[in-house]
């Protein structure tokens, strides 16, 4: 039984579908805590409200070390084997990345290596990207990079804005990231060099890494 803690900034939509997915589908593994870094984030009250253990750790007015360091130990104090970062808006320390080194994990709303940082659905259009989507990664030092574990693609429509964009990819998020962590939990996922390979399942089966999304 494999504990996973997820990081919140806010509503932590992204968490509450991993939530629903490891209590519908058995995983073998629990939601041990759910941590925020901003005491008004909307999930801790659906964490609490799912019984799940919850904390606080504010970022507001410490250095990025001091905090990467208040944090780290907030999380170990629940021994993780996964930390998974949902909507956790902080650029975190390589020192804190290289600490759980294969064992995080990131979504990032465009088909990395393409629009790292912020501001990606806008930087899609701008382009004029014909898709658009999502890209679950291990986390490394570099900002937005890593092994990817699965990608999900949706067709960009001639009148999108970066807002409804992001409203019409946000249901796909919610369900590759849960696949991504159920693949962890099972024991299926390894990485190599710069790659994270999927094992097959109990049947040999290995199902696709990636999806295309509502148009398909």
């Amino acid at each position: 039984m494999k504990n996973i803690v997820i990081l919140i900034s806010g509503r932590g939509s992204n968490m509450e579908a991993i939530v629903r997915a490891c209590a519908a589908e058995g995983w073998p593994a629990r939601i041990a805590a759910v941590i925020a870094n901003r005491p008004d984030a909307e999930g801790l009250a659906f964490a609490q409200a799912n019984r799940i253990a919850t904390n606080m750790v504010e970022s507001r007015g410490k250095t990025r070390e001091a905090f990467d360091a208040e944090l780290a130990a907030v999380i170990d104090s629940h021994a993780p084997d996964l930390v998974v970062l949902a909507g956790f808006m902080r650029i975190l320390t390589a020192e804190f990345t290289l600490r759980y080194a294969g064992r995080l994990v990131n979504i990032h709303p465009s088909l990395l290596p393409a629009f790292p940082g912020l501001h990606t659905h806008a930087r899609a259009l701008e382009a004029g990207c014909k898709l658009a989507g999502a890209t679950v990664h291990f986390v490394t030092p570099d900002l937005d990079h890593g092994p990817i574990v699965i990608q999900a693609a949706i067709a960009v429509k001639a009148d999108d804005t970066p807002e409804s964009l992001a409203a019409r990819l946000l249901p796909v998020e919610h369900v590759i990231y849960p696949r991504a962590i159920r693949w962890f939990a099972e024991g299926r996922l390894a990485v190599e060099g710069t790659r994270a390979r999927l094992r097959p399942n109990a049947d040999g089966n290995i199902e696709p890494q990636w999806l295309f999304g509502e148009d398909a």
